[in-house]
């Protein structure tokens, strides 16, 4: 079992230097606290062997630092790539019929939308979904129905099978 208190202690006495390093070394607040959080998730996986370091800290301002470093290559990199090879093709944003179907979606109630995307998009079946989201069989085929018919109302369409066949 991990020195939970140890770890708070260390944590609070020493978030705020670090992310001020980091922060000072990356020019990038969002990125320096990126990198200091996982920094302190390694501490925290490790903390039975970094808290009997000489300077905990220390040990943390490294990983962290080098966290940063390697970030920095990494996009460096995929700069490069990007002037050696040029753009991506773009990808083709939603067609209207899509933007449809999230706009109807999202005006169904919660539990109506999580079972139509899990047996529609994922291809769960009824009992998996029901496992999923802790309902019983029945209550699950109640609002896939539900939302099915909602759905067919809010598209105006007559039935949602032949509209996703088509």
């Amino acid at each position: 079992m991990p020195d939970v208190d140890g770890f708070d202690e260390f944590y609070r006495g020493s978030r705020q230097r670090l992310l001020g390093f980091v922060c000072v070394l990356t020019g990038n607040l969002a990125e320096a606290q990126d990198a200091v959080q996982e920094a302190y998730i390694r501490a925290w996986q490790r903390w039975s062997t970094v808290r009997d370091y000489d300077d905990p800290e220390a040990w943390v301002r490294v990983v962290a630092s080098r966290i940063a470093v390697s970030r920095w290559r990494s996009l460096r990199s995929r700069a490069r790539a990007y002037l050696r090879h040029g753009a991506e093709e773009s990808i083709p944003g939603p067609g209207t019929d899509t933007v449809e179907v999230v706009a109807a979606l999202r005006r169904l109630p919660e539990e109506q939308r999580i079972a139509l995307a899990l047996y529609y998009l994922v291809g769960m079946p009824v009992a998996e979904v029901a496992r999923e989201t802790s309902a019983p069989v029945g209550t699950v085929k109640a609002r896939l129905s539900r939302g099915r018919t909602a759905l067919a109302g809010l598209l105006a369409v007559v039935d949602l099978e032949e509209a996703t066949d088509a």
